[in-house]
């Protein structure tokens, strides 16, 4: 399985977002655990047991790093298209006048779905091969980006998010166990970075689009299409790293487990999870309304810099800190996400675009390394019968944060008092979560120290 960023985790170790994988490296950025990969590098790969005719003389499957590289775009554009929807989010209000209420709602659904399907599907790779359940997700994503194409009404929105989200949690699982079959650590390495480039690059292209090319609605999903379609011309070229085995059913229940001897630690990281995703949430959701609240301004792009700025710093925080011990990661996210969280806020109450767009780059990175320093003093802790369950408590956790409180606040919107004092709001919640986990991380630092 793997996570996310803002649009999700699978998160994911696998990020996440995010996500809510397996890399077991405790010191290098990691993103949630994938179900056993079959081997730690390309050499070691067994047979094809999915080439039933001989592939071409003088080519050769892809494999490797090469094919790492697939995967990451892979999870770049199936995140992209999670993230695309919401610079159009205004263009659908105004043509079927629904409330914010109901953006929300579509938004939170699709968090919902990732969640059903990385528990019931993020282990189906393991059984009848990555690539199968690749290319089958790939259509089903294709499907659902040719609804919201040809959508006509809120319904149809939000039985393209439901398929959409079914479909990139399939995706993920398989993609993040097979990054680490072909190369553990660019594997590892690339599930931490490449969901958050994916949310920030489908946010603002989606808003250039709306900006400047006609017919955004219907265009920048065929452009996903087509993308989507040579990828599946890349992944039907791959190297299958697993052969089939038997017990695809059994993989299909969801298997939660809190082990006792991990509850501190778990305890402690989770207020960090369900906060981070919650702020991508409301960004994901209501980032584009905020905006336009504190600017005046109708310019899409500019609304879609508020999910850019924070899913962006959140990559680059993963990156600068994949070294760092998880402990420290995890400490330097929360300062950073109280630290941004409280400015935004403040940006908010003086009516600032400028302060607006700082604190959200100091959230994300608050975002990115809060996420990783959650996973990464956590998973490395169970044991190998232990982490499936573990990993699964952790999307649980994490795309119920990405989902529910966003939904509470677009009620919030319409029926509390407004966007403003809904954020006011939403802002002290996710700070509160935060210095929950910093006491528990205080608490407990000895018994972490000697754990992680």
């Amino acid at each position: 399985m793997t996570t996310r960023s803002a649009a999700g985790p699978r998160a994911g170790n696998a990020q996440a977002v995010p996500a809510p994988h397996r890399a077991e490296r405790a010191g290098a950025a990691q993103v949630l655990p994938v179900p056993r990969p079959a081997s730690d590098n390309a050499a070691a790969l067994p047979p094809d047991p999915f080439a039933r005719r001989p592939w071409p003389r003088g080519r050769r499957r892809l494999s490797g790093r090469p094919a790492v590289f697939v995967l990451a775009s892979l999870i770049v554009a199936l995140l992209a298209s999670s993230a695309a929807p919401t610079p159009l989010y205004a263009i659908y209000q105004a043509q079927w006048h629904f409330t914010p209420i109901t953006t929300t709602v579509v938004f939170g659904v699709y968090a919902l779905a990732v969640l059903a399907s990385l528990l019931t599907l993020g282990k189906l790779s393991d059984h009848v091969g990555r690539r199968p359940v690749l290319l089958t997700a790939l259509a089903v994503h294709a499907g659902s980006l040719v609804i919201f194409a040809t959508a006509t009404g809120v319904p149809a929105l939000l039985g393209a998010r439901v398929v959409q989200g079914l479909s990139t949690g399939a995706a993920l699982g398989a993609i993040g166990a097979a990054m680490l079959d072909m190369d553990r650590e660019l594997g590892t390495f690339a599930n931490a970075v490449a969901p958050g480039m994916g949310s920030a690059t489908g946010a603002i292209v989606s808003a250039l689009a709306v900006r400047f090319l006609p017919d955004p609605t219907h265009l920048i999903y065929l452009a996903l299409i087509g993308v989507l379609a040579l990828q599946a011309t890349a992944i039907a070229a791959m190297r299958e790293t697993v052969s089939p085995a038997p017990g695809a059913l059994a993989s299909l229940r969801p298997e939660i487990t809190l082990p006792r001897a991990l509850r501190g630690p778990v305890l402690t990281a989770v207020p960090v999870l369900f906060a981070v995703w919650a702020l991508a949430g409301l960004y994901g959701a209501l980032g584009p309304a905020l905006v336009h609240a504190l600017t005046g301004s109708d310019n899409v792009v500019l609304g879609a810099l508020s999910l850019f700025v924070l899913a962006g710093s959140a990559v680059v925080a993963i990156i600068a800190l994949r070294r760092a011990a998880a402990r420290t990661v995890m400490l330097a996210g929360i300062a950073a996400l109280i630290t941004g969280v409280a400015v935004t806020v403040l940006a908010v109450s003086l009516g600032s675009a400028a302060v607006f767009f700082a604190g959200s780059a100091i959230a994300g990175a608050g975002f990115g390394s809060g996420f990783q320093g959650g996973i990464r003093m956590v998973v490395p802790l169970a044991a190998a019968h232990q982490r499936a369950g573990l990993v699964s408590l952790l999307y649980v956790v994490s795309y119920l944060g990405l989902g529910v409180p966003a939904v509470l606040a677009g009620f919030g919107v319409v029926h509390a008092g407004g966007l403003i004092p809904t954020t006011r709001y939403y802002g002290a919640a996710v700070i509160a979560l935060a210095a929950l986990a910093l006491f528990g991380l205080l608490k407990n630092r000895l018994t972490i120290d000697k754990s992680v």
